[in-house]
């Protein structure tokens, strides 16, 4: 598994980085071997290898801001995540990126991938949502149904302001290059001219009342990425109007508990096959030692990670694909199965809770 895991990170070469406002950056990555680089599309991610401050490296995944059609490339735009208080430390990852990273610099990462991505093949009219950096996904969403279909398209965005409204020009480049694809900027903390100078188009938060202006009614394909107080609160709207939630797609980083209060959509993964013993539970366990809670394994969960969340536990979870690592703990005793390969090696005292099954019972420092 080592050399499988480690043979898929490649050596790229940052060759521009681009401020696009007061807290985000774009960086564009060059492999050094031009084979490395591999076609996307639009809304998948790539996992980059970060140094720690312990000397090792952490995994974490971008998505791709970039054009499926710019070959030879790819672009990752970055927030700079600072400190939200002097006792808690700052973004490991986008403040390396921000503050040491710059052209000519070697970063490794993995190809692009997600099950994120913009279904072509549908003929429905699209919806863009995305709140502060969440926007990357959609611009690169953008760009391919502006070039490439007829489709209409609604490009909703929202952000604090426009000191930190990234992207803006691109936007709006894209949407003129066709009929049929309307653009609307909501600023949470509009200036006075903000609305006067059209630089954003709507003021506060993006309410019920304001979608049901912009969309008329329609089944639309909607693809939505932000924070997650921005993702409880639009996905509770959209399904209150109504929306089916298979027509919802998303892209969603944080504690599970966040979009489950609104309701959370239906995850977008299979479920991969359970194994006839492990169907039966197996008279098997999972204790939780800070929280000295013992439960039986039901034999029928995904995951240990789903298994979790059906007894009201919430682990923190990203790409629930053993990718990203988000779901990392401390495996204090016992053994796992992993049904789907992750992307870089476990220590045998470590285990992601996304990909993996216990094939005895186990202990986790949870």
């Amino acid at each position: 598994m080592l050399d499988a895991a480690a043979s898929r990170f490649r050596p790229f070469a940052i060759v521009s980085k681009v401020r696009e406002s007061a807290t985000i950056t774009s960086f564009r990555l060059a492999p050094l071997e031009r084979q490395h680089w591999r076609p996307f599309e639009a809304g998948q991610f790539l996992t980059m290898r970060v140094p720690d401050r312990k000397g090792g490296h952490v995994l974490r995944n971008y998505t791709v801001s970039s054009s499926p059609r710019e070959e030879g490339t790819y672009r990752i735009t970055v927030k700079r995540e600072a400190a939200p208080a002097q006792d808690v430390p700052q973004g490991l990852s986008s403040c390396w990126l921000h503050d040491e990273i710059e052209p000519g610099a070697i970063v490794e990462i993995d190809p692009p991938r997600g099950a994120f991505k913009l279904d072509v093949a549908s003929g429905r009219p699209v919806v863009l949502l995305s709140g502060g950096v969440g926007l990357t996904p959609t611009v690169s969403m953008l760009d391919v149904l502006a070039r490439e279909s007829d489709r209409p398209v609604w490009f909703i965005h929202a952000c604090d302001s426009a000191a930190v409204h990234a992207l803006r020009e691109e936007v709006e480049h894209l949407a003129s290059l066709r009929p049929g694809i309307a653009v609307h900027f909501c600023y949470r903390f509009a200036a006075d001219d903000d609305l006067d100078a059209v630089r954003c188009h709507s003021a506060g938060f993006l309410t019920r009342a304001t979608l049901q202006r912009l969309l008329p009614l329609d089944d639309y394909d909607i693809y939505m990425c932000g924070p997650p107080p921005f993702m409880q609160a639009l996905y509770g709207i959209l399904t209150g109007l109504g929306v089916r939630k298979e027509r919802i797609a998303y892209e969603f980083f944080g504690p599970a508990s966040l979009l489950s209060e609104a309701g959370q959509p239906a995850p977008r993964t299979v479920a991969p096959p359970v194994a006839d013993h492990a169907a039966e539970g197996d008279g098997l366990r999972i204790v939780l030692q800070k929280s000295g809670r013992s439960l039986a394994w039901d034999g029928t969960s995904q995951s240990i990670l789903a298994f979790l969340e059906a007894q009201g536990i919430e682990p923190e979870f990203s790409c629930r694909a053993g990718v990203c690592g988000t779901c990392e703990h401390g495996l204090v005793s016992g053994e796992v199965d992993y049904f789907e390969e992750p992307l870089d090696v476990m220590p045998d005292d470590r285990v992601l809770l996304c990909c993996t099954r216990p094939k005895s019972s186990i202990v986790l420092d949870l």
